[in-house]
């Protein structure tokens, strides 16, 4: 019995690697944005990077609002926020959580800017919240 365990556990962490093996071989595979989904284009193409997709509702059923849209900053608009990769390294933004200890750091690129090229900036899912101004 407990060899058999063991053997799943094995089996579980081989799949795992393989899985991982795979994705570095192949490339990190590009996302289209889903519904609710807030895409950051200003600067990513423009510095060589995919677009960053922000799954905001994966967000929002662990968070109050207040969490980033008051203690961390964020604005309630969509492109209202003035974000780059310096303020989050330096702990703003998206930095006060993604710092390798609450969540993954900004070592990980590819976890944030996996959107299709030519994506646009925008919340994806309504046409009224598409830019500063309109909420």
């Amino acid at each position: 019995m407990r060899s058999n365990s063991r053997l799943g556990f094995l089996s579980k962490r081989l799949c795992e690697r393989l899985v991982l093996i795979l994705i570095l071989a192949c490339g990190v595979p590009s996302a289209a944005a889903e519904y609710g989904d807030v895409v950051l284009n200003r600067l990513s193409e423009a510095n060589d990077m995919r677009p960053v997709i922000f799954p905001h509702w994966f967000h929002r059923v662990r968070f109050r609002c207040k969490v980033c849209h008051h203690e961390l900053g964020f604005e309630m608009r969509a492109g209202a926020n003035e974000i780059d990769m310096g303020k989050i390294i330096d702990g703003q933004y998206c930095g006060m959580c993604h710092n390798g200890q609450v969540a993954w750091s900004v070592d990980e690129c590819h976890l944030c800017h996996s959107g299709k090229p030519g994506l646009q900036t925008g919340i994806r899912g309504s046409n009224q919240t598409g830019g500063p101004g309109r909420w």
